[in-house]
């Protein structure tokens, strides 16, 4: 086992999927790999497991057979603010990734390969919960922003600026590199976790594009484009 791997087991993964198959196989790799499992197959018996255990991601089919995968991931998170969600969908079109990912944290689609869903829940959980982060953590401060690396939360001009795990995880890593610019491979590599760059991939023009959406409504425009390079701060 790796330190990172190590660092997240016994993580707590709900699995809302109504395949009882599908949901049988992700819960026993799951399991295998030292995650604690809580299965679900409809929208209401996720939210009633949600009362009663906090998970620290979940797995959400998209389709389900009393209510939308994607509603069920708003709602969950307005429970659960730090909650990582990951949707698992036979749909791929993309339109559809592009919608989740606006809230979510990351797009499975169906038929997927098992061990590819077990590293994708790490890569979340490494992202999101970062190991190496201890309690009290002083601030990130970059111009008229702040991190808040104890409760990551984020503030802009002293207003709070609601971010997804992924944004905040993106943001941090912007203002770890000060005013430099970030090439997207060194993005992909510590934010997605990616060990080669997918082909065509614009999970990071997507989620760029979310924080300038959010940052920019409350000030002067803060995250700069080096055209075939990268991105930066202002």
């Amino acid at each position: 086992m790796t330190v990172n791997e190590a660092g997240h087991e016994g993580a707590t993964v709900l699995v809302v999927e109504d395949e009882e198959s599908i949901a049988d196989v992700l819960a026993i790799a799951l399991r295998y790999h030292r995650f604690q499992v809580m299965t679900a197959a409809t929208v209401r018996e996720a939210c009633a497991l949600v009362e009663r255990t906090r998970p620290d991601v979940a797995l959400l089919d998209v389709m389900l057979p009393d209510g939308d995968g994607r509603a069920l991931g708003r709602e969950l998170r307005s429970r659960c603010p730090d909650l990582a969600l990951v949707f698992v969908t036979a749909r791929d079109a993309p339109a559809e990734v592009v919608g989740a990912l606006g809230f979510g944290d990351d797009y499975i689609t169906k038929p997927f390969n098992i061990d590819e869903v077990v590293a994708r829940v790490r890569a979340v959980l490494r992202r999101t919960r970062p190991a190496d982060v201890l309690p009290q953590r002083p601030p990130l401060r970059y111009g008229d922003l702040e991190l808040d690396e104890t409760t990551y939360s984020a503030h802009r001009a002293g207003r709070a600026v609601e971010l997804t795990p992924t944004e905040y995880a993106l943001l941090r890593f912007l203002v770890r590199n000060g005013g430099r610019i970030v090439p997207k491979e060194q993005l992909l590599r510590h934010v997605w976790q990616y060990e080669h760059t997918p082909p065509e991939s614009t999970v990071v023009e997507t989620y760029i594009s979310y924080l300038r959406r959010k940052l920019d409504a409350l000030g002067p425009p803060l995250i700069t484009t080096r055209r075939g390079v990268g991105y930066g701060l202002a």
